[in-house]
């Protein structure tokens, strides 16, 4: 039992979850703030936490059946990359098609009988946030294919997520949470640009376009990411200039030391795809990094993880900086 646990857990990729988890307490306790209803956005919680736990799963399934069609897929071979922890569990024979299927439908399942829900309670704008999930859900498995996949994730967890949490908890429509969920947003865009900084090579190879990519080499992704950074912190002035938040938003500037270490461990891996970088105290959490070692995977999940936390410590500063404001 413990055993199929794990591998439901690393099937859908639970690492991930934080993004999700810290956007929503982002706008959670803005709208809470803001005499939103409480019960209705802990639903909504366990709903955007299933509906991303099962859009993990399709991407994962759809990577799976594009590989098996190539005439140089060798799963052997496949399985020895040190960089794809992606549809590992399909290719080894650990789960089924129909098994990753069944428990993606379970998920959306789940987050179906929230929005049901939700709807019934606060009317047809959930219908409309649930519209443009479902879409982005459907579309990111080839977003990836087409150079599309940062401006799903920018949907996803921008206007989709922080508007359709404030409608449920508030039952109204705000400009100032779009402007809101900006830094985090930008944050989230460089995760995933993280990812596929790192993927560049092999994306290439699977016929892959993504933001990274389309750029000449990896050194110039590497520059671009430098400005995406950058942009994450110069997008909190929007809070004061409108007035979304006062001055304790700048603590996040506590947070620039991860982002140059970030940059800096990016640096190296393109340098050496099997570095390490050395690890310090605010890097942490890195969960299961033991064993991710033993499949030769920690170079790449270390980074994944450096940029995960970033956004969180950058989200949960945020957040205090809402509570500050009450």
């Amino acid at each position: 039992m413990l055993k199929q646990a794990v591998l439901i857990m690393e099937c859908s990729r639970i690492f991930s979850l934080p993004t999700t988890i810290f956007s929503w307490l982002v706008i959670f306790v803005y709208s809470l703030i803001n005499s939103g209803n409480i019960s209705y956005g802990l639903v909504a919680f366990v709903g955007l936490v299933f509906a991303h736990l099962g859009t993990n799963l399709l991407d994962d399934y759809f990577d799976y059946k594009y590989l098996i069609k190539r005439v140089d897929f060798d799963r052997t071979e496949y399985l020895k990359c040190s960089q794809k922890t992606k549809c590992r569990y399909l290719i080894s024979g650990k789960m089924s098609e129909f098994g990753l299927l069944r428990l993606a439908g379970i998920y959306f399942l789940v987050a179906s009988i929230c929005g049901l829900f939700l709807f019934l309670k606060c009317g047809i704008g959930v219908l409309y946030f649930a519209i443009v999930g479902a879409i982005i859900a459907l579309i990111y498995p080839i977003a990836s294919r087409i150079c599309l996949s940062e401006l799903m994730v920018g949907l996803a967890y921008g206007p989709a997520l922080f508007g359709g949490v404030y409608y449920v908890m508030c039952g109204t429509y705000s400009v100032d949470v779009f402007l809101l969920s900006i830094p985090t947003m930008l944050m989230t865009i460089i995760l995933l640009f993280v990812h596929t900084i790192m993927d560049y090579d092999f994306d290439i190879a699977e016929g892959k376009k993504t933001l990274a990519n389309i750029f000449k080499s990896k050194s110039v992704s590497l520059k671009i990411l430098k400005w995406l950074l950058i942009l994450s912190y110069l997008s909190i002035f929007i809070e004061c200039i409108f007035d979304i938040l006062d001055w304790q938003i700048f603590f996040v500037c506590l947070t620039i030391p991860m982002a140059v270490d970030l940059y800096k461990s990016l640096s190296k891996f393109i340098e050496d795809s099997e570095s390490l970088p050395q690890k310090k105290w605010y890097h942490f959490p890195m969960e299961n990094l033991k064993e991710f070692e033993k499949r030769n995977e920690a170079s790449f999940m270390v980074r994944m993880f450096q940029s995960r936390n970033l956004m969180m410590y950058f989200s949960i500063i945020i957040t205090i900086a809402i509570f500050c404001t009450m």
